[in-house]
Formats: C-alpha cells, structure tokens, sequence
C-alpha cells in the first residue's frame, strides 16, 4: 500500500499530563460527586499516544490530535473529539477515527457519550466520514470485520500510559 502523505510533519509532544482539574459547578450537583470525574486532559492522555495507521508516529506527533480539539460534558456525560487529518483527501480518516472512538469506549465509563468528528474544513469527506464515525450500527459492524479490527487494536496497542498521580 502506498503511502499518501510520505513526508508529514512531526511536531513536538505536549508536557499535557491528566489533571484533576477545577469541578466548582459540579459541587452543587448532588449525584455527579459521586461519579468519576473526566476532564478534557484525561480524555487527552487517552488518546495522544494512538499510532497512526501508515507512519510510526503518534497522532499527536502528527498534530492530528490536540487538549484545544476536545470538549468534556460532566453534566451530560460526554466528549467530543475533532481530529485534523494530516492531508485534506486522507484516505485513512475513518479510520484513525475509529481507533479514537474504540480507545475511548474502552477507556472512559460506560455512562459517557463519545462523539468524534473531524476538524470542520479539514477534510474533503467531511460529513460522511463524520456519519459513518457517529453511527453505532456502521462502527459495530466496521469492528465485526477482522482484519480492521486488527488494524485497530494495533493503533491501539501500548497507550495506555503511567499517570503519575497512579505512581
């Protein structure tokens, strides 16, 4: 398979690490307390180290994932991930979304609602790709087929990081 973006830029990786970060809203809320909190930096340190499916690189290292990209919704248990392909026509968008939304599911509890899309104006196919990374029915099937799901598990494969506060 040939390699559509041979030469991508590699920036630097963040000294992002996940923070309990400030809840002040969430205190007056009797049942949230009780819940794990989930800020935007963990769901960032989830997904930073995702290997990118044609180079040796980090969606991070490709800028392909950013904290600034992601919003938390405590009240509402959810998450919304906008990643920027490397290229406008990538072919592999859909799939770099689907390891994002994977990890995710795999990560974070079950009360959360992921949505992943792509950054708007970055990519060509946009809106379908978007369509088909939201849809429940297209992603369950998508993970029915083997060989992806196996393209999958090794974006996947050794992110889960140390968090100091777990030392």
């Amino acid at each position: 398979m040939a390699t559509q973006n041979s030469n991508p830029v590699i920036h630097e990786l963040s000294d992002t690490r996940a923070t309990q970060g400030v809840f002040e809203i969430l205190d007056f809320l009797p049942t949230v307390p009780t819940w794990e909190r989930i800020n935007k930096e963990e769901i960032f340190e989830h997904i930073r180290h995702l290997n990118d499916p044609e180079h040796p690189l980090t969606l991070e290292q490709l800028n392909v994932l950013s904290l600034d990209n992601i919003q938390v919704d405590e009240v509402q248990s959810s998450c919304e991930i906008f990643f920027t392909p490397t290229i406008p026509h990538c072919s592999m968008a859909t799939l770099i979304g689907l390891c994002i939304r994977v990890k995710l599911l795999r990560s974070l509890p079950a009360r959360f609602k992921v949505t992943v899309k792509i950054t708007p104006g970055s990519h060509a196919s946009e809106f379908a790709v978007n369509k088909q990374l939201n849809d429940k029915e297209r992603v369950a099937a998508a993970l029915e087929n083997q060989h992806l799901l196996k393209v999958v598990n090794q974006c996947i494969a050794h992110t889960d990081q140390v968090f100091d506060s777990d030392l």
